[in-house]
């Protein structure tokens, strides 16, 4: 910890640029793409830093901390593929320690734009991830960090606690990479067997169907109506269940009545005992 810190304290006493692409580990093209634009804008005189970590704080009781993919000699080794100049994997202890009497006990809070959704659904998850971020920030001193447009609530919730804590730091987001039949990358997706693989790609069908309803249509739709028919289309699928599907203003977060072009949608399906969320722009 405390020579992660170091380190960056001498690159910004060098004036050398420093990019951040925080990680749960069990990379993938995904992850990459957002190694790829780090590097791009600290360029190559620059340091790109990949932390790997699997938060404990951001999981709740019931969900699936012990058995998230792990495999860091593997991550290690795509970093070293990438160009990464330098994979931060901390220990439990060092990020939270736990002393007696010493215990952590300091915590990050937004109160805006994590309320609903994935605040709704997972209520201490947004309090996990604002607190690890702030503390990567502490340790690595980043120019710039780099996050994905999958966690779209993630994201803007992690850029508002940037400027309202005045970190001198730039938060930049990068659209989502797919596989090649719609499927949003994601670690999680490493649970689904054959058949829960296929069903998944209703995620990405129901928000190509919301873009084709709203684009074909003179008028704003009424989002409950719209709701109504997705989560329909949706749960055909025998091993899929709806646990959200939102529209909302794509800065605010706040619901809207009814669906036009530009409204940001969002949704959250259980896939088999998988969980997958999903985002795009209708």
């Amino acid at each position: 910890m405390m020579a992660m810190q170091r380190r960056a304290l001498g690159w910004r006493r060098q004036e050398i640029r420093v990019g951040l692409v925080p990680t749960m580990g069990y990379l993938h093209e995904g992850h990459l793409s957002l190694i790829k634009r780090a590097r791009r804008w600290v360029g190559a005189q620059g340091q790109v830093v990949v932390s790997i970590y699997v938060n404990p704080t951001q999981f709740g009781p019931d969900e699936d901390f012990t058995r998230y993919p792990r495999d860091l000699r593997r991550d290690k080794s795509m970093c070293l593929e990438a160009g990464v100049d330098v994979v931060f994997a901390p220990k439990d202890g060092a990020m939270y320690r736990q002393e007696v009497g010493l215990g952590h006990s300091t915590y990050v809070v937004e109160e805006a734009l994590s309320k609903g959704l994935e605040g709704e659904a997972r209520p201490t998850h947004f309090r996990g991830v604002t607190t690890v971020v702030a503390k990567l920030f502490n340790l690595v001193w980043p120019d710039v960090a780099v996050f994905g447009t999958k966690d779209y609530q993630q994201a803007l919730v992690i850029r508002r606690m940037a400027r309202d804590l005045n970190f001198a730091v730039r938060v930049l987001v990068v659209p989502t990479r797919r596989e090649r039949d719609g499927l949003a990358m994601s670690s999680r997706n490493a649970y689904l067997n054959a058949s829960e693989r296929e069903q998944a790609l209703v995620l990405w069908q129901a928000i190509e169907e919301a873009r084709r309803t709203v684009r074909s249509s003179r008028w704003s739709i009424p989002a409950v109506r719209l709701i109504r028919e997705l989560t329909w289309l949706i749960e055909t699928r025998p091993a899929a269940r709806v646990d959200y599907i939102a529209f909302f203003d794509p800065e605010t977060m706040q619901p809207v009545e009814r669906v036009r072009a530009g409204v940001q949608m969002a949704l959250a399906v259980q896939v088999g005992k998988t969980r997958l969320i999903d985002n795009g722009r209708v």
